[in-house]
Order: C-alpha cells, then structure tokens, then sequence
C-alpha cells in the first residue's frame, strides 16, 4: 500500500499528549514505516521506534514536573530557563540509560529537524546518524532562549521548528504516500505572529544571527502553511490529523503532574475514538 509516515510536532510539555498516542500505537501493534519528529516530537519518536510505553510515560509525564528541567534551578544552574543539560545528562542517560543504538544499528527509518545556525534553515538528520551521547536529539531539542546553542558534529544547531513545526512535507518528500500526523494544538487553534516583545528580545538575545531572528519571529507563516497542507491531505483520504479533544490546562513550559497524566490519557483516548480512521488508513481490517 505504499509508504506509511508519522508526523509530529514539538510542544514542550504537551508532548504528554503525543506520547499518549504514541503508547496506544505501540499496544496496538502500529509501527509505521517512516517517522519524522520535531522538537519534543524527536525524543518521543525515537521512544515511539525503541517500542517503550513506559520510558513514553517517564520523559512526558514523570519527570515533566521536576524542578530541575524548568524554572528558577536551571536558571542558575545552566543559564537558561529549561534545564536541558539536566534533563539529557542526570534523567536521560543516568537515570533511564537512555539508548539509541538500536536505532542506529537497525537503520531505523526516522529523522528529526534541526535549525543550523550557518545555513539558517532547518537540516534532517537520520538515526545512522545518532550518536550514544544524545546530542543530536538533544540539539532537536533545544528552543531558541529557552537553551543555548548546541554544537553536533563541529557545527551549531538548535530545534527545528524555527522553520519547521510540523514537518508534513518533509514526510512526503520522503515518498510517504499515508500519514498519521499528530499535534499538539486543539482544533480552531491558529499562531499568532510574535509580538513586539519576543521580537525584540530575539534581536537582542542573538544579534549575530539576523536571519534566525527572522525565521523565528514568522514562523506562524510556516505552522499554518503547513497545517494548511495537512488539511488538504486529509481531505484527500492520505492522513490522518490527531489532535487533543479537550484543552487541557498544560502549556509548552509549564503543567502539574496531573494535568500532565489528563493530557497523556487523552491521547490514549482520542486515538482509541478515532481507531476506524487509523485502521483505514493503515489497510488494517
């Protein structure tokens, strides 16, 4: 039946949500020939590839609450107010021993976005391209003031949603025919523009990357294009869009663990409604 791709975008905390879906594919036997993850969606991806429900739950729900990821700790610890060092060094590869190399090893076929910080645009990187220490996802990973700069393989990067927030066409590009595509916005959400604001602080932050500034501050042009093309796939019976039923009151940075778990349940929920949706698409009776 063709090429089967799945399709996610970042959000930070409201991965909860993502990796809800994700664990009913994993109990519902889906694996997906294709997959491509943005941000939060990259970690989540390659969790979704290494078929584990219970590392899905630890890194969107269990540990999303810790003071050491988000908030005034990281800010003094690491500089910034998203505590990735921590979040890959002591939870990541400590504390889950955290590893990639089945995906590397199986030539798993998944990639994620990452911003180049010379080319200004975003790259895609495969899982033979993974490396034991994390940091290419963790360079997927990293939002523009939220992280610092991260370098991979002698170059600087940071999250590819600068660009691209959910990667849809990237997907088809790689010849996927049928996409399960999930987001983490309910319906009727649409991206605004960046305000004055985080237009000057960008500016001000990363004077020595105009064109980043640039990409980062229009880059709801980009997140409703692309939804934009989603809708015409799903229009035409080649995807389908999962996204939360309810709005729950968890954001990109901030959320309590039960919140976190309504929204992780959620996703379980929804994809268990829309099984005959899935179950078509995928050719599976």
């Amino acid at each position: 039946m063709g090429k089967l791709g799945l399709v996610l975008e970042g959000g930070g905390m409201r991965g909860a949500y993502t990796a809800g879906c994700l664990a009913w594919m994993i109990e519902n036997k889906i694996v997906t020939d294709y997959g491509i993850g943005i941000s939060m969606g990259a970690l989540h991806l390659c969790t979704y590839f290494l078929q584990d429900t219970q590392m899905l739950h630890k890194t969107s729900v269990d540990y999303m609450s810790n003071k050491n990821i988000i908030g005034i700790r990281p800010l003094l610890r690491e500089g910034r107010y998203v505590g990735y060092d921590y979040t890959f060094e002591e939870l990541l590869k400590k504390d889950l021993h955290y590893d990639v190399t089945p995906l590397r090893e199986k030539k798993i076929d998944l990639e994620m976005g990452l911003y180049d910080m010379e080319e200004c645009r975003t790259v895609f990187f495969h899982s033979k391209d993974m490396d034991d220490d994390l940091q290419m996802v963790k360079a997927a990973c990293v939002l523009p003031i939220a992280g610092h700069i991260q370098t991979f393989k002698g170059r600087q990067y940071l999250d590819g949603g600068i660009t691209v927030m959910i990667p849809i066409e990237r997907a088809i590009e790689q010849g996927c025919d049928r996409n399960i595509v999930i987001v983490t916005k309910p319906e009727g959400y649409v991206r605004k523009a960046a305000g004055a604001f985080m237009r000057w602080f960008m500016k001000f932050n990363y004077p020595k990357h105009p064109k980043m500034v640039h990409d980062y501050t229009h880059r709801h042009e980009n997140y409703n294009r692309q939804m934009g093309i989603i809708a015409d796939e799903v229009s035409k019976g080649k995807a389908v869009l999962i996204r939360p039923s309810q709005t729950i009151d968890v954001k990109r940075f901030s959320g309590d663990p039960e919140n976190l778990q309504r929204l992780y349940e959620l996703g379980l929920h929804d994809m268990e409604s829309r099984k005959e949706e899935i179950f078509k698409l995928i050719g599976r009776a």
